[in-house]
């Protein structure tokens, strides 16, 4: 299977897991070790100010923190836009890309960023398998998707410009057995 470095996952109908049931994944990171990513659609209900305010200066103190997933649920890591993306630890795509583990204090040349809490994470063939069950739809990450103003929506607005095929997937409930 080809790199998904750079795609966004959407959970299809058949990711029944509350943790990535309607989630948007960035993948940071894909090959035959695995993979890491983090759920671009679920903020937090607390602001950075309140639960990393060493990195306020970074992305803004009234910005939410976002849970980027189940691993490490007490690691923050960045997700930035850089100036120079050759600046980023890892890159995503373009010039999207998650801070090295330097001081935040020291850190220049950040256009625009996001906190998270953990992130989502496969060991070698697990991400393959998933992607085989179809628990998984991909797409091309747009900036726009990273640093949306309404993450809440994402998974939906994701669906519908894949087309047609994808709209009454886009209609489904969180709770499909509501329905």
């Amino acid at each position: 299977m080809e790199s998904l470095r750079g795609k966004l996952l959407i959970a299809g109908a058949a990711l029944f897991d509350p943790t990535f049931r309607r989630a948007i994944l960035l993948v940071a990171h894909h090959d035959d070790e695995g993979a890491m990513g983090v759920i671009l659609n679920r903020p937090a209900d607390v602001t950075v100010g309140q639960a990393a305010p060493d990195l306020a200066a970074l992305v803004g103190s009234e910005e939410p923190v976002f849970v980027g997933g189940p691993v490490q649920p007490e690691a923050a890591v960045v997700l930035a836009e850089f100036d120079e993306p050759n600046k980023a630890g890892v890159v995503a795509f373009d010039s999207i890309g998650f801070l090295a583990g330097e001081d935040p204090a020291t850190v220049t040349g950040i256009r625009r960023g996001r906190v998270f809490v953990g992130h989502a994470g496969w060991g070698p063939g697990q991400l393959e398998e998933e992607m085989e069950s179809d628990s998984w739809i991909t797409d091309q990450a747009r900036r726009e998707d990273v640093f949306t103003s309404d993450p809440e929506g994402l998974w939906v607005r994701v669906l519908r410009r894949k087309g047609p095929d994808y709209e009454i997937l886009a209609t489904m409930p969180f709770d499909p057995s509501t329905n």
